[in-house]
């Protein structure tokens, strides 16, 4: 039987929900559930992995090799080490390592089972050795080219349709849990790859479903393991007073200054891209000793420790907030600046996604901003990420619900403020943007 979720012509056009009283699109969603269960057991694998990895090439390495701890130049030669293993990967691997994050979250659809190694291989030089970018895109790939591959061993007749539902299920179940809450990555799935109207619905119900049993193994392992679910989460919110005509105001501040950031890391990280791809293996090496370099200057200039710039940054959020009173405006522009110029280096060569370095960058210029008067720490905090994310991801809808949501109850208060400077920073950074090449007419 085919799994095609497609009703005839003349039934669809008379009623458009037909679709999902066939059998096919039943036995689509039991397909869904079950690809779900291992997709998910893979990605946390996956993350467990990126964390041991970062834990022995920061802590163990050094230890081994005789020094009492981290020297503030080690990330220098190991991000070079990482951007040969990268340029490799990307230069005799099929699929050039994956996406590039350097062109935001866009949807490419599932990479081919050869193509998978180099994504994973890609993936993990990249983010366990300290590259200023996320494990959301790798996610994406990993649920769903194994969702697809999976679905084929099972159903080698399957339709192209089916296939490609199974493969967004694959990629929702894979991040099921990686941005707090499955809906998160719904919606960030949903907005990446513009899917509207019924194709939404078509796609959204088995997506969720795979979403909402992938959760449940995160949080299962995560307690079996004792690793937790590599969640995106905070437990140190400050309360956030009601929004007022200073705080608007500043969300205006808030989403012009997001916007040309944003605009900055992105067409720098572009420009580098291109000369990156010329060569290759050598250029990625220079990109990782940049990358080694800005983490280095913020180490020596704060004296706080390198890991501050270095990695995504979805793990340093919560303490980020915490400590925010023991952080000087001094120490945290320095931040901001290292963390961007790493990240606009790792944008342009390494493999991984832009979500979380993005939501750093925002979050640590919203507390420095919060020393002004007028702005509440919670309200900067919220808006910086907010109003960053859209700058780098161009998903309205997207980067609202990850600073409102992510705040838990002070989320509801700050949620009006948000909405203006993601808005702002969105419209601004559009309007910044080149215009599309348009194709001039043959003459010929």
């Amino acid at each position: 039987m085919s799994t095609e979720p497609a009703a005839p012509p003349a039934t669809a056009a008379a009623d458009p929900f037909a679709l999902i009283r066939t059998r096919g699109y039943a036995l689509l969603l039991v397909m869904a559930a079950g690809i779900g269960v291992p997709v998910s057991a893979v990605a946390f694998g996956f993350l467990a992995l990126v964390h041991e990895l970062q834990s022995l090439t920061y802590h163990d390495l050094p230890r081994a090799l005789g020094f009492t701890g981290t020297p503030s130049w080690w990330p220098v030669p190991l991000l070079a080490v990482a951007g040969l293993l990268v340029g490799l990967t990307i230069r005799h691997l099929p699929g050039k390592g994956g996406h590039r994050p350097a062109d935001g979250m866009v949807s490419t659809g599932a990479p081919s089972a050869a193509e998978l190694p180099g994504v994973v291989m890609a993936a993990l030089a990249s983010l366990g050795v300290g590259a200023v970018l996320g494990p959301e895109a790798p996610l994406i790939a990993l649920g769903g080219g194994l969702a697809v591959y999976a679905a084929r061993l099972v159903r080698p007749d399957i339709e192209p349709g089916a296939s490609a539902v199974l493969g967004a299920a694959g990629s929702f179940a894979a991040i099921s849990a990686l941005l707090g809450s499955p809906l998160l990555g719904a919606f960030l799935l949903m907005e990446a790859s513009g899917l509207a109207g019924m194709m939404l619905g078509m796609v959204l119900v088995p997506g969720l479903l795979a979403s909402g049993v992938g959760a449940l193994i995160f949080t299962g392992l995560g307690s079996w393991t004792g690793r937790g679910t590599y969640s995106l989460a905070l437990h140190h919110v400050p309360r956030a007073p009601g929004p007022d005509i200073a705080q608007f105001g500043w969300a205006l501040v808030v989403g012009l200054a997001a916007a040309l950031v944003g605009t900055g890391v992105q067409r720098l990280a572009r420009f580098l891209q291109e000369r990156v791809e010329r060569r290759t293996v050598v250029a990625t090496v220079v990109m990782g000793l940049v990358v080694g370099v800005a983490a280095l200057v913020y180490a020596e200039s704060t004296g706080r420790d390198a890991s501050g710039v270095l990695y995504s940054g979805e793990n340093a959020l919560d303490p980020l907030l915490a400590g925010s009173a023991g952080y000087p405006v001094g120490t945290l522009v320095v931040l901001v600046l290292c963390k961007a110029m790493a990240y606009c280096a790792s944008l342009s060569s390494f493999r991984g996604g832009p979500v979380f370095p993005a939501m750093f960058v925002g979050a640590a210029g919203g507390i420095a901003l919060s020393h002004l008067p007028g702005l509440g720490l919670t309200s900067g905090f919220a808006m910086g990420i907010g109003a960053m994310c859209v700058a780098m991801l161009k998903l309205p809808m997207t980067s609202v619900l990850l600073a409102t949501l992510l705040l838990g109850s002070e989320g509801l208060t700050v949620m009006p403020l948000v909405i203006v400077s993601v808005v702002v920073s969105y419209v601004v950074t559009l309007r910044l943007a080149p215009p599309p090449a348009v194709a001039r007419p043959d003459r010929g």
